[in-house]
Order: structure tokens, then C-alpha cells, then sequence
């Protein structure tokens, strides 16, 4: 019996939140070490995973599978299985869990008055007796790594959908317990304000998680009553599809896809379900709000393309003119309201729905080069938006506010932040040459190629991005040193640490990201087989008289 890395992966992360859960109060920094180590384990075993996935031609769409039963008399098993795209959001997962950690090294201690020139928000006395649990803050960290890790190796539907809604609890309390600090009301507005973002990311969650079971129930009653015994288990459904052992009526597939879509397009955040997205950012710390976007949300845009596309394939063509409607709606409104953002966070919360946008296009574009371009864009929008609000995480503990007006000259008194936080903004409006670049060129060229006026649309995505980015730029780092700024520290080396491996990513994946795109192709080539459809053939005109 071969070793079950997958499970491994999973348990790794868990038990790392158990235990620096069980570290004794006093010890916070032995807690911090014990859950950064943890997270480097988790990374060698995503290193391991890949190194085991075979590319070649000729191989197994799920690898390093494993399958026991589990409740057997519902057709529920524990089964794992990884394929290119899954093992793409593996990487990204385990990659910045440790990052995160780092940057919110000092987030969950207790507040004290900051000595001049040390970093820190200005704080009351009063606030400094509040106690924040360092234990808790990073054993709920890794508790999400371990859902959403098991939410990107599942292959059974129910097992799936079972972590896809408990991830929601620790993200509860990572919200609404250990939110931002810098805000402009008081501490108890400020809580207030925690405690809404709290909920109404919970709620709209749930609700979408709700109408998912009513699906993933009606997917067993549909398996029951054509192969004569129901299963939650997606290799199973998709071999006895291509079999033609089972065929769904149309309506009946339609409103299981309908089911299953409106909870990825809450968890995507997908224009109009959005909304809880720039509350929970806005008033989450960084490391916390880059989790939510980076890592959390892909779980969505994932199941698009894993559950909704494999699962239901008519049905995701019926629906794809809508989708792609409102993926365009995201991309566009997301953009629009960026740029009238006074919180720095809450732009790049807005950023994101765009970035967003352009995700799901690519996934219903139907397309290889979209699909392809859409995988690497999850992968690229985490890391850059993982560098972007990290760097203005540090830049907000400094100052202790997230408006933009408050911020001035810092590239003159702080050059390595200002330099930092210019290439997380150019590689989060895709410039040449980093990674997001790679994926938005192919979301577009897939998209063309299929539906030419969308991509047009689209398009305006990136000149908006354009004017969000380099309008904060512009604020914030250039200009007359605002006052309070004249000492502004630059970033020290826990900082440099957390951001230089971070941008060389994104360079490193706009310059070559031949490695990515090997492993997330054969998925793509697999899902575009689900839904029956094909690149569009290049219509290249003739013109009369000429020699062929």
C-alpha cells in the first residue's frame, strides 16, 4: 500500500492548529515556531505532491488517489484524488500559508503603546489591556489550510461539500476576533464593525451552502434511480456518464448546476453575491484578508471548473451566456469601484471582484487557452494580491489608518516599502512580464476566439486596473512626506522576508511559466471533454484570385 500523501497533506495542517492551539498562554512565540513549522511541513509535502504527479501523456486524469468506504449506506466514501489544476491550487495554498504567518508574526499579540519610530498603530492605554490569543489566531490559520487543502483533493461530492461549509467557522472567528486595528472609529465601533463583516460573510456563505445540499442530495437520487445505487463519488458519475449509463433530464440537470453554481459564485465572490467580500477585507488584518481572497476564495472558482463543468455539462453551456454576463458585470463594476475607494483595503478587495471576473470568464469561455489562462490567473492573483495587501498591511501597521489620504511621500522616507508595494500594483494590473499578465492574455485570447464581444468588453478590465492602481500609487508613495510620515520605517527584514520571495513568484511566473502550464493543461484538455467542446477553428478569409 503506497503512502497516502494526500491525507497527509490534509492531516499535517490540522494537527499543526491542534497543537499550537494546546502551546500554554504565556509561550507566544514558541506557539508562532511551532505553527510556521507546521506550515513549511505542509509545503515539502504540496513539493512532494508535485513531484509525484505525472504529466506524460497517457496519465491518469486523478493521481495518488485513495478511496475507503465511510458511510456506506449513503454511498459516502473517503475519496481523494488530485489533477493538474488541483495539484496548481495545492501549491498556492501550502506556498503562502507560511508567508501569512509570517507577516502576521506580531497581529495577534497583545497591543502596547509603540516606542518612536517602532512599528505600530498609535493606541489608548485602555486598549492595551485587551488580550488577543496569538495561539488561536495561528491554529485557526492552519485549521483553514487543512480545509481548504481537503477541499481541493476531494473527490467525493459530500465529502467535498462537508469542508467546503466548516471552513467557514475558523474564518468566522478570524474575522470577527482578530480583525484590523487601523480603522477610524473606536474600539468598540471598531468591533462593531468586525463583528457585521463577521456575519454577513457567514450568512452569505451558508445560504449559498444550503442550496448547494439541496443539489448534492438531488445528485444522489439521480445516480440511485439510473445505476440502481447512489453515489456521491465524482470519478464514478463522470465514467458513468462518458459510459452513457447515466443521462440526467434537462431540467433536472439545470437546477442541480443552478444549485451548485450559486454557491461557488458566493464563495468566487461573483457580481451580485459579492458584497460580503470588501466588509470581510476591509476589516479583517492582512495576512487574514489575503487569506480570504488568495486562498479561500479560489475553493469556488475551483468547483467551477471541478463540479459545475464535469457534472453538468449541458447545463454549463445553457448557462454560459449568463455567466459570462455577469463575469463582465464583475469585471467592470469591480474596476469602477476600486477607483473611487478612499480605504486602501477595500480597493483591493474591489480589485480582486474584477480579478475575479476575468477567472470565471475564462472558465466559461469554453475555451483551452481560456480554461488554461483562468488556472494560472487563481494561481497568479494569489500571489500578487498576496504581495499588494501584505505590503499595505505593513504600511497600515506604521501609520495605523487604511485611508489613502492619510499617506504622502512614503517612497522618500520608506523606498523599499514604496518599491514593494509599485510591484505588487503592476503585476495586480498585469504588466508585462509578471504573472498575471501570462493569464489574463490567455482568458482574452480564449475569450475572442469564442465570443469576440465579450472579450472586447473584458478588455476594458484591464485600463480601469490601470488608473485604480497607479491612482493609489500616486497618493500614497509620491508626493510632499505627509505629516507623521517624516520617520516612517522601511521594511525590516521579517517584511523582506515575507515579500521578496513573493515578487520574485510573480516574475518568475510572467517570465517562464512553462512548469505551470504543464500541469494544468491535460485537467483542462479533460474538463473542455466533459462539456463536449472544442477549440473554435481560426477563420483565416481567402481572397478571390489569390494562390492557396
Amino acid at each position: 500500500m503506497s503512502f497516502p500523501l494526500l491525507t497527509a497533506l490534509v492531516l499535517t495542517p490540522a494537527i499543526g492548529a491542534v497543537a499550537t492551539a494546546a502551546v500554554p498562554a504565556a509561550q507566544r512565540t514558541a506557539a508562532k515556531w511551532l505553527a510556521l513549522l507546521f506550515s513549511l511541513v505542509t509545503a515539502g509535502l504540496a513539493a512532494a505532491v508535485v513531484l509525484r504527479f505525472d504529466t506524460g501523456d497517457g496519465a491518469e486524469r486523478y493521481q495518488l488517489t485513495e478511496s475507503h468506504a465511510w458511510i456506506k449506506d449513503f454511498g459516502v466514501r473517503y475519496e481523494l484524488g488530485v489533477d493538474g489544476i488541483a495539484v496548481a491550487m495545492i501549491v498556492l495554498t501550502a506556498a503562502l500559508i507560511p508567508f501569512l504567518i509570517g507577516a502576521g508574526w506580531n497581529d495577534a499579540d497583545p497591543p502596547s503603546l509603540p516606542a518612536d519610530g517602532q512599528e505600530g498603530p498609535m493606541r489608548n492605554k485602555e486598549a492595551t489591556r485587551r488580550w488577543r490569543p496569538t495561539q488561536g489566531f495561528f491554529a485557526l490559520i492552519l485549521m483553514v489550510e487543512a480545509m481548504v487543502v481537503m477541499s481541493f483533493v476531494a473527490t467525493d461530492i459530500f465529502l467535498f461539500y462537508i469542508f467546503f461549509e466548516a471552513m467557514l467557522i475558523p474564518m468566522y472567528f478570524l474575522i470577527g476576533g482578530f480583525g484590523d486595528r487601523a480603522g477610524e472609529q473606536d474600539e468598540a465601533g471598531q468591533a462593531a464593525q468586525r463583528s457585521y463583516a463577521a456575519v454577513k460573510f457567514l450568512l452569505y456563505n451558508l445560504v449559498g451552502g444550503l442550496v448547494m445540499l439541496a443539489a448534492v442530495i438531488g445528485v444522489y437520487v439521480v445516480t440511485a434511480d439510473q445505476l440502481g445505487e447512489g453515489t456521491f463519488s465524482l470519478q464514478a458519475i463522470l465514467q458513468a456518464r462518458a459510459a452513457g449509463e447515466l443521462e440526467m433530464a434537462t431540467s433536472t440537470e439545470r437546477w442541480l448546476f443552478l444549485g451548485f453554481f450559486v454557491a461557488f459564485a458566493i464563495k468566487a465572490p461573483l457580481w451580485p453575491v459579492h458584497t460580503w467580500l470588501p466588509n470581510a477585507m476591509g476589516e479583517s488584518t492582512a495576512p487574514v484578508a489575503v487569506l480570504i481572497t488568495a486562498v479561500v476564495d479560489k475553493v469556488g472558482t475551483f468547483a467551477m471548473l471541478r463540479f459545475c463543468l464535469g457534472l453538468f455539462p449541458e447545463a454549463s453551456d445553457w448557462a454560459t451566456p449568463a455567466v459570462i454576463t455577469l463575469a463582465l458585470v464583475s469585471i467592470v463594476y469591480g474596476a469602477l469601484l476600486a477607483i473611487g475607494q478612499r480605504d486602501m483595503k477595500r480597493l483591493i478587495a474591489y480589485a480582486s471582484i474584477s480579478h475575479f471576473g476575468f477567472i470565471i470568464l475564462g472558465i466559461f469561455a469554453m475555451t483551452s487557452q481560456g480554461q488554461s489562462g483562468a488556472a494560472l490567473y487563481m494561481v497568479n492573483h494569489g500571489v500578487a494580491t498576496a504581495a499588494l495587501m501584505l505590503v499595505a498591511g505593513f504600511l497600515i501597521s506604521r501609520r495605523g489608518s487604511r485611508l489613502i489620504a492619510d499617506y504622502g511621500g512614503v517612497q522618500k522616507t520608506a523606498p523599499l516599502l514604496a518599491g514593494a508595494f509599485l510591484i505588487g500594483g503592476l503585476a495586480t494590473l498585469s504588466l508585462p512580464g509578471t504573472g498575471p499578465f501570462v493569464s489574463e492574455f490567455l482568458v482574452l485570447v480564449g475569450t475572442f476566439s469564442r465570443f469576440q464581444v465579450a472579450g472586447v468588453i473584458a478588455v476594458s478590465g484591464i485600463l480601469l486596473a490601470a488608473l485604480y492602481v497607479l491612482i493609489l500609487y500616486q497618493r500614497t508613495m509620491t508626493g510632499p512626506v505627509k505629516a507623521g510620515l517624516e520617520k516612517l520605517p522601511d521594511l525590516r527584514v521579517r517584511e523582506l522576508a515575507v515579500v521578496t520571495p513573493l515578487i520574485a513568484g510573480l516574475i518568475f511566473l510572467g517570465v517562464y511559466p512553462k512548469p505551470l502550464t504543464d500541469i494544468v493543461n491535460p485537467a483542462v484538455e479533460h474538463t473542455l471533454s466533459d462539456v463536449g467542446k472544442t477549440d473554435p477553428e481560426p477563420q483565416v478569409p481567402v481572397e478571390a484570385g489569390s494562390n492557396e
